[in-house]
């Protein structure tokens, strides 16, 4: 081998591939995200280690979450829209959501090598972070395996937490509805308000997905909305009394039926309107909002990010309950960056049977990680 040579293998050596998961354009038909619309690729990274003086630390990504909001960001820039799309020079970069992640090396004394942390970085193997504000360390003195900081303990649970709690607030012997019960945020909803000694009752779009919720998550019922012919008449089947709380993942019709079937003083918590994602301005509208007035309905729409400063108090709250086995949380985990397109693009088909996550990191490359 020549000394050229050996120059070149210590610097292919040296250099670190980087596989990424890229948004390729943005989607401008109103659709849901498809596999096709991202693509796979790999870079390199020179080194691990942080650049000197950059204030930022690298880290490797385990745990990818898939959430609905994605969809909104994949779509051009909009004043309607309650979240920033994807910036233009971000198009063909790895696309960015929540993950949990392992510090492996750091140029900020906030964060130290095998600190495990959450929050918004990069679809890929490795992101060198350099907005610490957008993440928090995770405490490893429990037994709460790490991808639940990304449902459970995550954007999901907390959203569950502050619509239930903060908007609707439990009683003892209350009637409660949740649609889409079986995702990343019905689950916790519900099993939240049956500790708080409510009936609860879940819709979802499976025979599957509905045996999860009575058998597992302790749902008093549920049923399948896609074989229900009129969704009216099977809401007062499972409420004959009507419903105290509405915790809404769909709208449309769904929340047009609730309406009908709200007691006085009922609540509705508005968290998502998955059925209206495509739906164009000329689309059916709410026939039943003057059950609002009838009724002394209260209804409002929330984002999780205006509750922040209860985040420590739904940590200590939910942790506690999971630790004595009051809660159980499931998810649909798939493995390597490889499959991310396709794990985001089937949460819009209701693929998903719980909580969709990425696992970056293979099984049996894990070690101790959980």
């Amino acid at each position: 081998m020549t000394e050229e040579e050996k120059k070149e293998g210590v610097a292919a050596v040296a250099e670190v591939s980087n596989k990424q998961v890229v948004l390729k354009a943005y989607i401008t038909d109103g659709r849901a995200p498809r596999k096709d619309d991202m693509a796979v690729t790999v870079s390199t990274l020179p080194e691990l280690k942080a650049p000197k003086g950059s204030g930022g630390f690298l880290v490797k990504n385990l745990y990818l979450s898939c959430d609905p909001y994605m969809r909104g960001r994949m779509r051009p820039p909009s004043p309607a829209s309650y979240i920033p799309s994807f910036l233009p020079s971000r198009l063909c970069q790895p696309i960015e959501g929540f993950g949990v992640s392992e510090v492996v090396d750091s140029d900020n004394p906030e964060f130290q090598a095998g600190d495990f942390i959450a929050g918004m970085t990069g679809w890929e193997e490795y992101t060198l972070i350099q907005k610490p504000q957008q993440l928090r360390k995770i405490s490893r003195n429990h037994a709460v395996p790490l991808s639940y900081h990304l449902g459970l303990l995550g954007m999901p649970g907390f959203t569950a937490y502050c619509g239930l709690y903060e908007l609707c607030s439990p009683k003892a012997g209350e009637f409660v509805f949740v649609s889409a019960a079986s995702g990343a945020v019905g689950q916790i909803v519900g099993q939240l308000a049956k500790l708080e000694g409510c009936r609860v009752v879940g819709s979802a779009g499976s025979a599957t997905k509905v045996e999860m919720l009575t058998s597992k998550m302790g749902f008093d019922a549920a049923f399948n909305y896609k074989e229900e012919a009129d969704l009216d008449a099977a809401l007062k089947r499972y409420f004959p009394q009507g419903i105290d709380i509405y915790f809404d993942n769909v709208g449309g019709e769904m929340l047009d039926a609730a309406l009908l079937n709200m007691r006085v003083k009922g609540r509705i918590a508005v968290c998502g309107m998955v059925s209206q994602h495509a739906v164009t301005d000329s689309g059916p509208g709410i026939r039943n909002i003057s059950n609002v007035i009838v009724k002394r309905i209260k209804m409002q729409g929330f984002l999780q990010s205006d509750f922040l400063h209860l985040y420590p108090r739904f940590l200590d709250h939910v942790t506690a309950h999971f630790l004595a086995g009051d809660i159980v949380y499931v998810e649909d985990v798939d493995d390597g960056l490889e499959s991310a397109p396709a794990a985001l693009a089937g949460l819009f088909t209701g693929e998903n049977i719980g909580k969709k996550v990425v696992r970056v990191v293979p099984p049996e490359s894990r070690n101790s990680m959980n």
